[in-house]
């Protein structure tokens, strides 16, 4: 938001997804957070890297401007990719953008249409 924390990323656009986890909507104050993964991330920005809070020891963080208090990342023990948080992006609106998953369905707020599935994981 701040426009502090800036950041490159590198190959293409993995598992783009929502999550409705009572994790991410506390972490977002919203009811659905969309995620997005890629294989290199490089923080460009002023404000460098975003300070990292460990929400499962050992097994995953979440980064956020300091300054701002924007959400922008997480990193996941088992996942190779960094995932970004979609509206992070300067432009939210490539195809390979749309989410093909929806996390943890049944955490859903009743009146919010989910995701249609069109790729099922094993996460969550």
């Amino acid at each position: 938001m701040c426009g502090r924390i800036r950041f490159a990323t590198r190959g293409s656009a993995v598992f783009p997804h929502t999550c409705v986890c009572r994790h991410c909507q506390k972490l977002g104050g919203t009811p659905v957070m969309w995620w997005v993964g890629f294989e290199t991330v490089t923080w460009t920005g002023e404000g460098g890297e975003p300070t990292w809070y460990e929400t499962f020891e050992g097994e995953a963080k979440r980064g956020f401007c300091p300054t701002c208090g924007s959400r922008l990342a997480a990193i996941d023990s088992g996942i190779p990719e960094i995932g970004i948080n979609v509206t992070a992006l300067d432009d939210t609106s490539g195809p390979d953008l749309v989410p093909i998953h929806a996390s943890f369905r049944d955490n859903a707020v009743h009146w919010l249409p989910l995701v249609p599935e069109t790729e099922h994981s094993t996460a969550g």
